[in-house]
Formats: C-alpha cells, structure tokens, sequence
C-alpha cells in the first residue's frame, strides 16, 4: 500500500510538472521580430506607412512608420486616415449582400430594373456580372483619362451603345462595375451610397475615424507623396471612395470573419468568383485551398494590402502613403505568423539609380555594376522589377533611347525572363524600331509568354507594317 502511495504521488507530481512546462510554454516572440523586419525595411527607404498585425481576434502588433504628407514634419499615427484604394470596393459589394439577404435585390435581376437610363446592353447585365468584373461593360477608365465626376461617368456609361464582351464571358476590372454597383444601392434604398454605409456599415461597427472622400485639411488625413517628395495630385474621380484609419479597416475585416455583416454564404459568394476563379472578384483573390483572402488597393501612390488567412486566423495589414514594398512586406509579415523562413527586403536597385539615371544614363549603368560588384548582398540584384520599373519611368517620361539602354541591361541580367524581354519590346514599339520589337516579343513568347501581350502586340505590329 505505502509503495502504492509513492508511486502514485510521483506520477502526480510528474503530471503537475508536464501541466506547468506546457503552460510557460510561450508562442514565438512574433511581435519583435515583425518589428525588426518593420525598422529595417524604413530605415532602408522602403516602407512609410502603417503596420496591424493580429492573431485569434487580438491585435498582436502594429507601428508606424515616417509621416503625413512629403513636409516630413508630421508623423504617421495609428490615427491617420489613408486611402486603401481598391479595398474600398469591398464596401460597396458588402452593402449588395446585405440588400440581397433583406429581400430587396436579386443578383441576377438584369440592371435594366432599376431605371438607370442606360442603353439597351443593360438588359443583359446583372449585379452578379457587376460585383464579379464579368458585366463586359463600357470603359470608364482609357488610359490616363479618367472621368472627374459622377457625372462624367454617367455620361461615358450612357453614350456607349456596346459592350466590350457579352456578360459572364469575360473578366474586366473596371470601375465602371463598382460605380454602378453604388447607384443600384441607391436606386433601392433611396439613400447615397455613402448615407446606407454609414448607417448599416460604419456606426454598428463603431469605426469612429472613417470618412468618404476625405478633402485636404480633414482630421488625421494623410497625403500621398513620390521619392522626389513631390505630393500627389488631388483625386478628381467617381464618389464614394471610403478613407480609414487602419483601426477601422481591422474592425471591418473582423467583422466580416465572423458574420457581423452578412452571412458566411454571402461572404463566401463574394470571395468566390464564378466568372473568373483565378482573377478574384470584388473582395480581391481568394485562395481556397490556403483559406487566404488577399486584397491589394493603389491610388496615385498610396498603397495597401490586405492578408485574411482564415485558416491560421492571421489578419495582416498595411497601408503606404508612399508606394513602397507594400506588398512584399505583407506576405513576409504571414510567413513570419505561419513560422517560416523569410528574408528582410534588401535595398532598391531602382532607386539606388533613379536620380543618376535621369541625368546620364551610363554613368547610371556604370553605377549599377560598380554596386553589383561591391555591395551585390545589401541590394535587391535578384528582383528584375528593379530595372523594369526604372525603364518605364523612362518611358514615360518620353526618354525613349535611355529606357532602352536600361531594358537591354536588364535583359542582359536576366537573360530568359519573359517580362523584361517583353518590356524591351514595348519601349523598342514606341521607338518605332518595328523589327526589334518584333524580336524581343517573340522572346518574350519562348521564354514563357506575358498572358497573352506579347500576340497581341505582334498582331499590332504587323498591322502597322501593313499600312
């Protein structure tokens, strides 16, 4: 019996032990090393924005980096209101779900219902079409002309007698889909769009710092800003645009996981686009095997990107004032969540040589080996975005003979990459250097193709030889 008591006591023991250990057992300090990924990335002229990480509904980090406007004078706070772009878009197609499960809306009514004076074409769209890119209406956008009012978009919606393609046989993404999409909202509700938002979205959610079309001088508002720390233009554009602090934005997605809005079914509807699977709908792309939502937004130079891992219950967001590595910090901070390896963001090629570049462009090149062979570890020479983004600047800015001395370099570089040939191309088209352009797209189709740029551009081509 007493040998019993013994044994008994030491198997107890043991298991108060065990229970203690598993309870110091501590979660990986996921907290500092973000951080380090965060302050480094800043400190390397990559990142100026604001950073929330969260896990299991509790937010585990969130920071921010550099400042308002290109003054340099205010920093950035967790109460600074950005604009996420087109995450913004998620708020108009939630607002269609919610009318759908009231009874008010059937997504695959043609729009032609709601009397918005459109042409005959509106009989065939539905709001399934329109939340899902797939209705193959009119352009709103061509180029950099973009209609400055509600107005003006009216006018390019009504005048357009055709579509671009018959609905649920094509994927377009254009805003025109998401103005519609509000006007519907209005049509039904007899409120604006923002009015519905506020009432049905943003006050139950209690996102207190909130505001639509933030003019300059709001509270807390922000302004994009370029590396030359030239602001950006003012947006002139469609209405309904939400700006948000990123408090907010994480109490909408929150809310959206756990149903506080619409239904899982409806949620999942969005998440899921029948037309186009690998194109994603008007939440952005959905990985359904990984469970991850990922959203990405741009307007002028800000940016921003939304992570919804629902299978880990990871939220990761950020948002930029600045067009930074936005989107590759993004899938760092998730990889450092989900415990696997990553790599902090090495300093940019592009703008190591951006200044030097516009003014000669091989004293540029010169540079870019001189770093190459002194500092290749601390810059980004793996990543050909660095001198493709340098060459279109170029390009842009009509300096056409340099940009193709910047694309032959990064061909030279990266000697089989679809993109970079595909780009020489494109700079040797608007040269009119017609046989070379020929040459580099149909580099660009061996070594794998640009999704269907590269035919196109030599259909194009062969045309204009044609004439």
């Amino acid at each position: 019996m007493k040998n019993t008591i013994v044994i008994f006591l030491f198997l107890f023991s043991i298991n108060v032990l065990a229970q203690k250990s598993e309870k110091t057992k501590k979660e990986p300090d996921y907290s500092s090393q973000i951080d380090s990924v965060m302050a480094t990335t800043y400190k390397r002229g990559l990142f100026n924005g604001n950073v929330l990480v969260a896990k299991k509904g509790k937010i585990i980090y969130q920071k921010s980096f550099g400042f308002t406007d290109e003054t340099k004078k205010t920093p950035l706070t967790k109460n600074s209101i950005l604009n996420f772009g087109s995450i913004a878009k998620e708020f108009n197609a939630v607002a269609i779900m919610m009318l759908v499960e009231r009874g008010k809306l059937n997504l695959d009514d043609p729009i032609s219902k709601y009397n918005l004076g459109l042409p005959k074409w509106s009989e065939r769209v539905t709001t399934r079409h329109l939340i899902n890119y797939a209705s193959g209406i009119p352009r709103l956008e061509s180029g950099l002309i973009v209609p400055k009012s509600d107005e003006e978009a009216w006018k390019i919606l009504r005048k357009t007698d055709t579509l671009l393609f018959e609905p649920g046989k094509g994927y377009r993404y254009d805003n025109g889909n998401v103005f519609l999409q509000r006007r519907i909202i209005e049509k039904i509700t007899g409120m604006t769009f923002q009015d519905f938002v506020t009432k049905n979205i943003i006050k139950p959610l209690k996102m207190t710092n909130s505001v639509f079309d933030a003019k300059p001088g709001y509270k807390n508002r922000t302004s994009c800003y370029d590396m030359d720390n030239v602001r950006c233009p003012e947006i002139e554009f469609i209405s309904g645009w939400l700006w948000l602090d990123i408090n907010d934005m994480y109490k909408w997605i929150d809310a959206m996981n756990h149903n506080r809005l619409i239904s899982r079914k409806s949620f999942e509807a969005l998440l899921n686009n029948p037309y186009a699977k690998e194109e994603g709908g008007s939440l952005g792309r959905y990985y359904e095997e990984d469970e991850l939502q990922r959203h990405n937004g741009v307007s002028y130079k800000f940016e921003s990107i939304l992570l919804n891992d629902m299978k880990n219950d990871v939220v990761v967001i950020l948002a930029s004032n600045n067009l930074n590595k936005v989107y590759s910090l993004g899938h760092i901070i998730r990889d450092i969540m989900l415990g696997k390896a990553f790599e902090i963001p090495k300093k940019s090629v592009y703008q190591a040589l951006r200044k030097e570049t516009l003014n000669d462009v091989n004293k540029a090149i010169e540079t870019y080996y001189f770093l190459k062979k002194s500092s290749e570890k601390e810059y980004s020479f793996e990543n050909p975005s660095e001198l493709n983004s340098l060459g279109y600047e170029l390009l842009r800015l009509g300096k056409i003979n340099e940009s193709i001395k910047i694309f032959e370099l990064a061909t030279k570089e990266f000697p089989k990459n679809a993109n970079v040939a595909d780009s020489l191309g494109e700079a040797y088209l608007t040269n009119k250097q017609y046989d070379l352009a020929l040459e580099w797209y149909n580099k660009a189709i061996s070594f794998g193709g640009t999704n269907g740029n590269a035919e196109k551009m030599i259909d194009e081509i062969k045309k204009i030889k044609d004439k």
